[in-house]
This record gives C-alpha cells, sequence and structure tokens, in this order.
C-alpha cells in the first residue's frame, strides 16, 4: 500500500501567501475563481501526481467562488483537508468539496466586512493618521506595519484551524458526517443567497395603470399656502397627516405588484437567469442581455 501522502506545514504556508492574491484575476463570470485555483496549486501539485489528475483538481476549483478575501482562508484550509483525503483515496467527490465551499463562503462573507473593513482597518488609520498629523513619521508606517500583521496572521492561523477541523471531518467519512455537513453547508448556502435576492435584485415597472382625481381637501392646496418657512411647515404637517402633494393619485404597475407579492418581479428574473445557466448559457451572455433589456426597456419607458 502506498505510503499517504500528507500537506506539510511548507506546502500550506505556500497555500497561503498565495491566497492574499486571492482577488487579483476577480471577473465578473465566476469572480475569485482564479485566484482561489491560484492558491491551491502547491497543494494540488503535491496531492496528485499525474498531469490528468492535477488538471481535474483545477478544472473543479476553477467553478465559482466569492467570499471576504481574507474570510477565504479558513474555508481553503477545510478543502485542503479535503482535498488531501481523496487523494488518499477517501470517497469524495467534486460535489461535497464544491458543497462545503458553497456553504461557507456565503456566512462568511457577512463577517469579513464589519470586522475588517469598518472595525479594524480605521481603528488603524486614525492612529496612524493622527501621528502623521503631527507630523510623525511613524504613522503610515505603523498602520502598514500593524495591518499586514493582523492580516497576515489571521489568514494563516484561521486557514490552519479550518485545516484540523476538515481533517476531524473526513475522519467519519463512514458514519455519513461529511455527508451531513455537506448538505447543511448547501442548505445554508442557498438560504443565504436566496434571502439576499430581495435586497441585490431591483426591478421597478413605470407603466401608469390609472390616475384618479382627488376631491378637494385630499390634496395639498398648493396656491393657498403661506410663503416661506411657515409654508414649508404647514406641506410637511399636511403630508404627515395623510394629504397627497399632487392633486392626481396616480397608481404605477409596479405599485400594483407590490401589493399582490413585492419583489416578484425580481424573484421571476432570478429564476430566469438560473435557468438559463441551467441550459448552459454563459453567464457573460446573460450579463450583457440583461443590459440590453434594461436600457431598451428604459428608453420605452418599461422600466
Amino acid at each position: 500500500m502506498a505510503d499517504k501522502i500528507e500537506l506539510t506545514k511548507k506546502d500550506r504556508l505556500a497555500v497561503a501567501w498565495r491566497s492574499t492574491f486571492i482577488q487579483g484575476s476577480w471577473n465578473y463570470e465566476r469572480m475569485q475563481n482564479g485566484g482561489w485555483t491560484f492558491s491551491m496549486i502547491p497543494a494540488i501539485k503535491k496531492l496528485y501526481k499525474t498531469k490528468e489528475d492535477r488538471a481535474a483538481a483545477m478544472k473543479r476549483h476553477m467553478e465559482f467562488f466569492n467570499t471576504h478575501p481574507y474570510l477565504a482562508s479558513p474555508i481553503l484550509g477545510v478543502t485542503l483537508a479535503l482535498e488531501e483525503e481523496r487523494a488518499n483515496g477517501a470517497d469524495i467527490d467534486d460535489v461535497a468539496i464544491q458543497g462545503v465551499k458553497v456553504g461557507m463562503m456565503g456566512p462568511l462573507a457577512g463577517v469579513g466586512d464589519p470586522v475588517f473593513w469598518f472595525t479594524v482597518r480605521p481603528m488603524l488609520g486614525a492612529l496612524g493618521a493622527s501621528l502623521a498629523i503631527g507630523g510623525n513619521i511613524l504613522g503610515p508606517i505603523i498602520f502598514f506595519v500593524a495591518w499586514n500583521i493582523i492580516r497576515m496572521g489571521f489568514m494563516w492561523y484561521t486557514q490552519e484551524f479550518g485545516y484540523k477541523a476538515g481533517s476531524k471531518i473526513t475522519e467519519d467519512l463512514s458514519g455519513g458526517l461529511l455527508k451531513d455537513i455537506t448538505k447543511g453547508a448547501s442548505i445554508l448556502g442557498m438560504f443565504v443567497l436566496a434571502a439576499l435576492v430581495e435586497r441585490w435584485v431591483s426591478i421597478k415597472f413605470t407603466p401608469v395603470v390609472s390616475t384618479v382625481k382627488l376631491a378637494k381637501g385630499a390634496f395639498i392646496d398648493w396656491t393657498n399656502m403661506p410663503k416661506g418657512s411657515a409654508g414649508v411647515q404647514q406641506a410637511l404637517q399636511d403630508q404627515a397627516s395623510g394629504l397627497s402633494l399632487t392633486p392626481d393619485k396616480v397608481t404605477t404597475l409596479q405599485q400594483n405588484l407590490d401589493q399582490l407579492i413585492p419583489g416578484l418581479a425580481g424573484l421571476l428574473l432570478t429564476f430566469l437567469c438560473m435557468w438559463l445557466l441551467k441550459k448552459k448559457v454563459s453567464p457573460i451572455v446573460i450579463i450583457l442581455g440583461l443590459f440590453v433589456v434594461g436600457i431598451g426597456a428604459h428608453v420605452l419607458h418599461i422600466l
């Protein structure tokens, strides 16, 4: 029986160093997939000996991937452990590896922004700026050194944590633990993505369905409004009490749709894109199609 192939600390350090460039080939089709695959190359070369196995490994890691660039490290660690077990004969398929990646990248993406962009970096920036304003050259130096120590230290230790946790996951393959985690991660990932549809996908139909003349007293009478600040105050009070700003009540198609099911158009558009992707339509073609349809509909006053 062949000796077990193991990723050494040197191999994992090579992956961690390469992961600092995960945004280097960011694209609109699969986002961080190029940087992710670049990070995995040292491990792939160590684990797989034939050209065919290495090509297959790189191909499965060229699938869509996107998360906070620093929070990709624990996902890398878990993936390294799964690839190591697979290379040693464990029953781990492409779906399992991709399912864990997708399931982890969504929740972790929301953690990185508040921790790094909104807390750590502003604090270090404020410290460096306060020193720089006083003419101290150490201001920018402290910011640069401290930021990179925190960033790289976090990425290395979370990658190691993910690697060790991933190894424990793969120890119980016969009990189905990996399948349960993969299923749960996939469900969680899909839930997070579905919850973001209403926030990220916005469609507003502008056609007017009806225009109704309001009775006198149901709208603000601008002709009899006091002048100056008193008029502004009166108008705000009238609007707060429920009076319309115009003598006509205009109802648009979008308002009717919102009363039926808010976000319905965005949901249907998402399902359409999913169906097109299932039919092997290129994401680039879908993006260009959305641009063309959106601009055309705006010119025709539909959107």
